[in-house]
């Protein structure tokens, strides 16, 4: 048999156990023989540790199947019996060792002492005869007949228990469970058993079944460690599917049309996820993840909706107009104890009795961009509504309007509905009006004060204007000009750039530099869509 993975310690003894089978061929000397014994303890010794790491997995899969019995118990189950069947034949080997032992030295060796086997106790390391009387038997009936088939269908056990495209797993245990008969050697067609059993020294066919019990406990490994993989696998299945319907609007007057999605919706009714409604943040783990947590107090900033089948229910009291944000986290228990915690955002407009207007983005208007808004007035259809703005111009969008203000301040949209030849007023309501927001610098997507690998810096064309991620239009600045500054030689580097792109002189700069500094990228200019061109500032990024 032959191993898949394996670590250092086991190729270094399994690389010991050929160069000793090869000496064997050549000189069955003292020292070959005693070489062999110290082969064998190494291989007993990877055994123990091998064990004992299969068995750290065996304790995650009985806590995996205490969280969450319905996902992880079916995979506990195969893992036991992968545990009871590897179990055995192991055993089954020892026993043949044994038999082996006391067959060679008597049933009161000192070489058997419990379940240990001291091999510097054998005397007859070099005896040939009792390996092949029991495994290989005058009439080739020995008892290497049966191990072998006990290593087959162990393999094909193990085999079953996997996918077709575990294409890794599967390799790594055909190879250490291999009972295929060797080549033949000078016309001499040998089996498995022979190649195993057959002329050698009692030593070394104790050292080689060591070597099938470590092969076997690493085949062990690769399968449990396999399934406990598939329980992680599965822990996003969901056993219940409902149809969910979210309508545009529950609100629909003469004249206008009722719009729905229509779609199917999955829940996993086997776990309860805990819903926080309010404020979150994130923060950047030493790992690079993005890690995501409730701000303040539960209770006082936050809190949780009550969880029916997988699915929360979150109910408010609309207390004034307009459109209302809302988010928060839903956290979800992992098999290891832990949560995974995933943030989400929704919004909704309150309206009142009468006339509703409504801002589709913000409850401000920006100047120079197009602020949708939604206007309308219970029971009369849209076309009888009339909309007036005392800043700017207001115009029908779609199923809205586009406000365009022209000077900071204030906005008053004033509503009326047309009643045969006459209007009728039914109010207005007032917005603030603002310059949209500076855009700030980023590099790859980063903000200043980021650590950027050389070759990512030189695999941007440039610096980028990026919009606040709170501001909701579709709004783009470019980058017109920018210098760059570096520390190169004890003096400070400073070259500019009349575009977006770095000049070739600023990519020099770039390559120049090294591991630990920092580049400054000052004085962008960027223009936004109306022209206008703003200073947004400098960004500071260190070289790794």
């Amino acid at each position: 048999m032959a191993h898949g993975k394996e670590t250092p310690r086991q190729k270094m003894i399994g690389m010991m156990y050929l160069v000793l089978m090869a000496l064997l061929a050549l000189n069955v000397s003292r020292e070959v023989l005693e070489a062999f014994v110290l082969v064998d303890e190494g291989l007993t010794k990877t055994i123990e540790n091998s064990s004992h790491k299969n068995d750290v997995y065996y304790q995650e899969f009985d806590k995996a199947a205490a969280e969450n019995p319905v996902k992880a118990g079916p995979w506990k189950a195969k893992a036991d019996e992968v545990k009871r069947r590897s179990n055995d034949l192991h055993d089954y080997i020892q026993e043949l060792k044994y038999e082996i032992i006391r067959l060679s030295e008597g049933e009161d060796t000192e070489a058997i002492v419990g379940d240990h086997i001291n091999g510097e106790e054998i005397d007859g390391k070099d005896n040939t005869d009792i390996p092949a009387q029991v495994m290989i038997g005058a009439a080739l009936d020995g008892k290497a007949n049966d191990l072998r088939m006990a290593i087959e269908d162990y393999r094909s056990y193990l085999i079953s228990l996997t996918d077709e495209e575990a294409v890794d797993t599967r390799e790594s245990i055909e190879n250490n469970l291999d009972t295929s008969d060797p080549p033949p050697k000078e016309g001499e067609v040998l089996r498995w058993q022979d190649e195993h059993f057959l002329d050698l020294p009692l030593i070394a066919v104790i050292t080689l079944m060591s070597k099938m019990q470590s092969d076997i406990r690493n085949a062990e490994s690769d399968i449990i460690r396999y399934l406990y993989e598939q329980i992680e696998a599965g822990s996003f299945n969901f056993n219940l599917i409902e149809p969910v319907i979210i309508p545009k609007s529950n609100h629909v007057t003469t004249g206008n049309e009722y719009e729905a999605s229509v779609f199917l919706a999955a829940f996993d009714t086997t776990q309860k996820p805990i819903v926080y409604i309010g404020e979150y943040d994130s923060t950047i783990t030493d790992e690079g993840e993005i890690e995501y947590f409730m701000k303040g107090e539960r209770g006082r900033d936050y809190d949780t909706v009550p969880v029916e089948s997988g699915k929360g229910l979150y109910k408010i009291r609309a207390s004034s107009t307009g459109w209302k944000k809302w988010g928060g986290i839903i956290s979800l228990k992992r098999l290891d104890g832990t949560f995974t915690n995933k943030p989400f955002k929704s919004e909704y407009q309150v309206a009142p009795p009468s006339l509703v207007v409504a801002p589709t983005k913000m409850n401000v208007f920006y100047l120079g961009v197009d602020n949708p808004v939604e206007i309308s007035v219970p029971g009369i259809p849209a076309d009888r509504i009339i909309a007036s703005s005392n800043n700017g111009r207001i115009t029908p969008s779609g199923v809205g309007y586009i406000v365009r203000p022209t000077r900071e301040g204030s906005c008053d949209i004033s509503v009326s509905v047309r009643e045969g030849s006459t209007t009728r007023s039914q109010g207005s309501r007032p917005f603030r009006v603002r310059k949209v927001p500076d855009p700030y610098v980023t590099l790859a997507g980063s903000q200043s004060g980021a650590a950027l690998a050389k070759s990512q810096i030189l695999g941007e064309m440039g610096p980028q204007a990026t919009m606040p991620d709170w501001f909701e239009f579709d709004l783009k600045f470019d980058v017109v000009s920018f210098s760059l500054s570096a520390t190169q030689g004890g003096f400070t580097r400073t070259e500019p750039s009349t575009s977006a792109i770095f000049t070739g002189s600023q990519r020099e700069m770039l390559r120049a530099v090294n591991p630990g500094s920092k580049i400054y990228i000052e004085d962008v200019i960027a223009v936004g869509p109306d022209g206008s061109q703003r200073n947004i500032g400098t960004i500071v990024i260190k070289v790794r």
